[in-house]
Parts: C-alpha cells; structure tokens; sequence
C-alpha cells in the first residue's frame, strides 16, 4: 500500500497541512483517492521564508507523526508547496531548425526549443523551479499548442520561466530533509492549487486564482490553458488581524477571534449604529480588558482598507501582463483568507472580475476538510504529483527532470506540455 501513497505538504507561515492520496484501481483506470489530511501549527517560519531550520523541521516531523498515525502507513516522499514571495517570473523564446529531413516536428525538437529558451541568464543565487510552455510557432504559423507531428522547417517556443531564491530554496529542503522526507517536487503554490480548483475552461477562458494566505498573497494567471503570470506578494490575512488590534487597542488573538466571527469587508447600507456584544470572546481568549461592544461597521472599516490594499497590489500584477479587468472566468480564491465574509463581493467591485471562492472538482475524499480553502493548496500537490504518476486528469501532461538543489540533482526542472 505504501509504494501507492502520495502525499503534499504545505509549509505556511501559521499552519502546516498535509494530504495524503492514494492510487486505486477504479473504472476509468488508476484513480487518485484522498485518505487523510492533518495541520499543526507552523513555528520558525515567517512570510513564507523558512527563519529557524530547528523549527521548522520540529513542525514538519509533528504533522508528519500525525498524518502516519492517521493512514497507518509511512510517508516517504511529498511534494512541497513554495511561498516564497522572492519568486521571479520571466518570459523567453528559444528557436530551433527541424531536425528530420521530411520536416516533421517531434519531441527531441520540442525539447530542443525549450532548452535553448531555457538557456537564459538566471540571476545569481536564483534557481529555476519551473519551465512552462506557453505557445509554439511553426514558420509563420503562430498560437501553436501542440507542434508535434507538425511539418515545418522553423520551430519557435515561448516559455513562462519561474525561479527561486536559492538559499531559501536550501533552507526549507534542509528542514524537509532532517525529517527523513524525501522532496518529489517543489511548486509555488497557487500552481499546484490550480491542480485542484480550476477546470479546462477556466483557464481556456481566462482566469487568476489567488491563495489568500496568512502572510503572503500568491496568484496564478491562466488564459487559453497555459499559466501566463504568477507572483507572490508578501501581504496576507494577518496583516488584516494586526490591523483590527490597532484599530480595536486590543491583544492579536482577541483580534483574530473577532475578524473571524464578526469580519466582513464593507458594504453599502450596514447597519451605522450595530454594535457587537464580545464579552464571551473576551472571556474565552482570557483578556483582561474592559471591551465589551465593538462597532461592526468600524470592523468593517479597519477590514476594508487593508482588504483593498491587497485587491490593488492584485490588479497591479494583472496590469503587467495587460489583464486587468479582463479575465472572464474572473478571481478564484483559496487559502484561509478566502473564509472572509463579503470577500467575493467586494473582489467584484475593485477587481471588476466575476469572483468565487475556490472548491475541489472531481477528486474523491473519505475526508470532508479537503475542500475547504485552506487545504487546497495541499489537496492540489497531490493531484499534481498523481499527473505525474498516471497521466493527466485535466491539467496538462507533466514531464518532470528533478535536478539536485544543493549540487547533486534535486533542483526543479517542471516542464508542462499543453494538450
């Protein structure tokens, strides 16, 4: 049972999740079953960047006690998500004459267009993580997605090339390695949350999905099935949570509790004059303060302002690449911030996109948290790693060539083959 275990692990500034999957033989084939999905609270990481390696192993090893105690079975290798908010993202071309005589296209001449693309200057300490095709050209034939079995004498790629900083790279697959893990991949995260939420026509059409974190924001743009942009910003939920202490005089769990229970983003015609009674949630959080009511309109204030803030840093990125306001399928969300009340509504007015919050598709699961936002990322490694065992499931084709991040080949190369 064991050699059927796949597993995804995603390392957060405040939690650590794990999913765990398994291949079974069902109608259709081999399938991917989720059996279990555990969190522990994450210490020796901030904003996404590992600061005490001791920590973050001793974090990484209880949820991984956890989670085997849970399928009663070892865990020998994950796939790592990244939140890394020093993550590049650069465009390259690479062209390459045909190699067959008769002038058909084939794979040797697909990856030697990609690898000449790929031979670009990579800035010194950077790692490249991902390389993605985004479209061929075949002569003059342009918006190629698949040139194979093509006849043409000019082959020409564009590739979406992602890079990590690579001493953090080293730290995390340092503490993930202390642990006894093997690492099969490392992929940013709202990649592999992709894996999990969006369907084919979402990313035909155009769409961002955006992972909603405690410390970071990272995003991934899709249009025509191929990723186009993705970046992580280093703003998050609690930067919402830090706001309300400020505003409210009053401790950060405190703060968290009511951001939770009584949050919302603002909305034309709330209540002026609701003022919320938290003298229960003073007591449970062990406060001694004197706050008995809040405003639930100043909440929404305080919640608002930091609220737009990170729609604007969003719409900036969409703005790079020309696709502001201009997706169809609009903004997905995932992660813990995706639990905020009026959040969608709120995305719909500054984004000017449709919005929805992110839910798993066509995955099977004894366990029901698997679909909740904050697991996503982690439910998506596993699916991403399952297209790399059994083939595609709606994705894309995965081919993967790991190299050694530390000198000997574990660095990541992903290659992505539209289809």
């Amino acid at each position: 049972m064991k050699d059927n275990i796949i597993a995804g692990l995603d390392i957060g500034s405040t939690e650590i999740r794990l999913v765990i999957g398994q291949k079974i033989n069902g109608l259709a084939g081999e399938e991917l079953q989720i059996i279990g999905a555990v969190s522990v609270p994450t210490a020796g990481v901030s904003r996404g960047v590992v600061n005490s390696i001791e920590e973050t192993t001793s974090s990484i090893s209880a949820c991984l006690e956890k989670a085997e105690r849970l399928v009663g079975v070892p865990i020998n290798t994950v796939s790592v998500s990244i939140n890394d908010p020093y993550i590049k993202c650069e465009r390259s071309k690479g062209v390459v004459a045909v190699s067959k005589s008769d002038g058909e296209i084939g794979e040797h001449d697909v990856e030697r267009a990609i690898e000449a693309a790929r031979a670009m200057a990579v800035p010194v300490n950077y790692e490249i993580l991902h390389v993605m095709p985004i479209k061929f050209a075949v002569d003059s034939q342009d918006d190629i997605k698949d040139p194979i079995g093509m006849s043409g004498i000019r082959l020409e790629v564009e590739i979406l090339i992602i890079q990590g900083l690579g001493s953090q790279l080293k730290n995390l697959t340092k503490a993930i390695h202390r642990t006894g893990l093997e690492i099969e991949d490392l992929v940013v995260s709202p990649l592999a949350a992709a894996e999990a939420v969006l369907s084919t026509k979402q990313k035909e059409l155009g769409v961002v999905l955006v992972n909603l974190g405690s410390s970071t924001t990272s995003l991934a743009v899709y249009e025509e099935r191929n990723l186009i942009h993705t970046a992580i910003l280093p703003i998050g939920a609690e930067h919402i949570t830090a706001d309300v202490a400020l505003g409210l005089r009053c401790p950060i769990n405190l703060a968290e509790r009511i951001k939770r229970e009584y949050g919302s983003t603002l909305r034309e015609g709330q209540n002026q004059d609701e003022e919320i009674d938290i003298r229960d949630l003073v007591r449970e959080e062990e406060v001694h303060d004197d706050i008995e009511t809040v405003s639930r309109k100043y909440i929404a204030q305080i919640i608002d302002a930091r609220v737009e803030e990170i729609f604007e840093k969003i719409d900036n990125e969409l703005k790079r690449i020309d696709r502001s306001g201009m997706l169809p399928a609009g903004v997905v969300f995932v992660g813990g911030g995706a639990y905020l009340e009026n959040l969608v509504e709120s995305a719909k007015k500054k984004l000017r996109l449709p919005a929805c919050v992110g839910t798993a598709r066509n995955i099977k699961t004894v366990i029901d948290k698997v679909s909740r936002p904050d697991f996503l990322s982690a439910l998506g490694l596993v699916v991403w790693s399952g297209h790399n065992t059994f083939g595609p499931t709606g994705g894309g084709n995965f081919k993967k060539n790991v190299n050694d991040i530390f000198g000997k080949a574990r660095g990541i190369f992903q290659k992505i083959m539209p289809k």
